[in-house]
């Protein structure tokens, strides 16, 4: 049995309701829905069985909140992102502690917990910063390991050197090696003391010790 049902959803502004609009296009919903814009709001007709029209109602709430979690910082100026948004807005996927490393390293609040991101980067800037990840992890991937590019690929962002640049100083320095028989580029040291070696180096630390 068909039935029919309405809902508004409030925006603050074209930014909230573009996002919001391109967020509800990407949903695969069995309901039929049809999407009247105002103003400052959206009136939203779906249509279908109680069934599609209570998961419909739920998807449509969901990623409105997700919508406004990217876009509006909370009280203590953070923003909230799932992991997945990000990557797919990307068009890459990397894996969590790489982007989380580089956002740490870059100076900014990270707070992480089932895939739900809290950063003070905003959302443009976390989908340019994950999409030069992806690149730089295109360039490297074939000859390192998992756990030397957890440290090479944050390093080359936020000293801004060429990943494989990095790969051949963490050699240099001690971290790592390259094993002729695997191809590929692999730590020495776990990836915490690398990490921390290689940023006294890279800072210049060191020299002054």
């Amino acid at each position: 049995m068909k039935a029919k049902k309405v809902i508004v959803i409030h925006v603050r502004d074209d930014v909230e309701k573009e996002e919001f609009m391109r967020e509800l296009q990407k949903l695969n919903l069995p309901a039929f829905i049809y999407v009247h814009g105002k103003l400052n709001s959206l009136k939203i007709n779906i249509q279908g069985t109680k069934d599609e029209i209570r998961d419909a109602v739920y998807k449509i709430k969901d990623i409105h909140k997700r919508v406004r979690s990217r876009l509006y910082a909370n009280k203590r100026g953070l923003y909230r992102y799932v992991l997945d948004d990000i990557f797919r807005e990307a068009g890459v996927s990397i894996s969590a502690p790489i982007l989380l490393k580089t956002l740490e390293l870059l100076g900014e609040t990270v707070e992480f917990k089932d895939n739900e991101l809290e950063t003070s980067m905003p959302w443009n800037e976390i989908v340019n910063l994950t999409r030069k990840l992806g690149e730089y992890l295109a360039d490297i991937s074939l000859q390192t390991t998992r756990q030397i590019r957890e440290v090479a690929l944050p390093l080359a962002i936020v000293f801004d050197i060429d990943p494989e640049e990095v790969l051949d100083l963490m050699v240099e320095v001690g971290v790592a090696e390259y094993k002729e028989d695997k191809f590929k580029y692999e730590l020495v040291k776990n990836k915490e003391q690398a990490m921390e070696i290689m940023l006294k180096h890279l800072t210049g630390e060191e020299d002054e010790n």
